[in-house]
């Protein structure tokens, strides 16, 4: 059954928003890594970034929306030359900072104090290793990216991160490598906890667990190898309707490096608008338009709700 339709004969209605309380910021596709699975296809050879007056924009937003979380993502988000910036100005207005990244940006020239730039602004770190062995890690990432986020892993813990501190929390991101779904939350966190830590001596917070969604380089793949098709019916064939009422979308709104919006930033790589009676640019942002808003959703949405779902 087409998703949507499966969504309003299990609950009577549309998927729709239920607040904002996350404000989740594209700032640009450019990334120093090509990761196998990156639903964006970030790479070094991106040039879209987030600009100067719509950075101003999104603090504004934060400020008139009373929006508590700014979620930073990219491509890596460390190399738009604003971040820093960004970081800064947000934690004046006393929101909480969380920046997804790869890890081994902090060894690309410019980026080495990264995590005491972390540190000194109270930065929450959501860092994606999608395995804890370097073979299954390489798979993925290309040589050397283990050993790499290894090495950056022992150093946010040096600065004080992974030890349950609010002001410094380290949290993880798993990936499967095959086509299969995210395994159970709670039992892969398990396991990077015991090889990480008695391996390598880190120590971490949470750990979250996303299923790959068939789109970007990921989709590729799964073309290249013929599976496309298969990995879509098993998503649908999981889908678990306990996890609505947790979908990040649900309770985000997503802006692109351009300053447009979308429900999710899934959604922003297939180009899928924002709902037709909703701002569409951070320049007309109206919160009580955006709060309740009725969901754009696709057969994707099928990887967000499929067993435990990814939120």
């Amino acid at each position: 059954m087409e998703f949507g339709n499966k969504i309003v004969y299990i609950q009577g209605r549309p998927l729709t928003a239920d607040g904002i309380d996350i404000l989740q910021v594209n700032l640009g596709y450019r990334c120093n890594m090509s990761c196998m699975h990156c639903h964006i296809g970030a790479g070094s050879n991106r040039a879209e970034a987030m600009e100067r007056h719509n950075i101003e924009r999104v603090l504004g937003l934060l400020k008139e929306g009373n929006i508590g979380v700014l979620d930073i993502t990219g491509g890596a988000p460390e190399l738009n030359p604003h971040l820093r910036y960004l970081v800064r100005e947000a934690r004046k207005k006393g929101s909480r900072v969380a920046v997804r990244t790869n890890l081994t940006v902090f060894f690309e020239n410019g980026m080495e104090d990264l995590p005491e730039f972390y540190a000194d602004n109270s930065v929450e770190v959501i860092a994606s290793l999608p395995y804890y062995t370097e073979a299954r890690v390489e798979r993925v990432r290309g040589k050397g990216s283990f050993q790499k986020s290894i090495k950056a892993l022992q150093r946010l813990n040096n600065l004080g991160y992974g030890y349950g501190s609010s002001e410094k929390r380290l949290n993880l991101v798993h990936n499967p490598v095959e086509t299969v779904l995210a395994p159970a939350q709670e039992r892969v966190e398990e396991q990077y906890r015991r090889e990480l830590g008695s391996t390598f001596g880190i120590f971490f917070d949470r750990l979250y667990t996303f299923t790959n969604m068939p789109i970007g380089r990921f989709k590729e793949h799964l073309v290249r190898t013929n599976s496309l098709d298969a990995y879509r019916e098993k998503l649908a064939s999981a889908f678990n309707p306990q996890t609505l009422p947790g979908l990040m979308c649900r309770h985000l709104v997503n802006v692109r490096w351009d300053g447009m919006f979308f429900d999710c930033d899934f959604n922003q790589i297939l180009g899928r608008s924002l709902d037709g009676g909703c701002p569409q640019h951070i320049r007309d942002f109206d919160i009580s338009r955006l709060a309740g808003r009725t969901i754009n959703v696709g057969e994707h949405c099928y990887g967000c709700t499929a067993a435990q779902g990814s939120t």
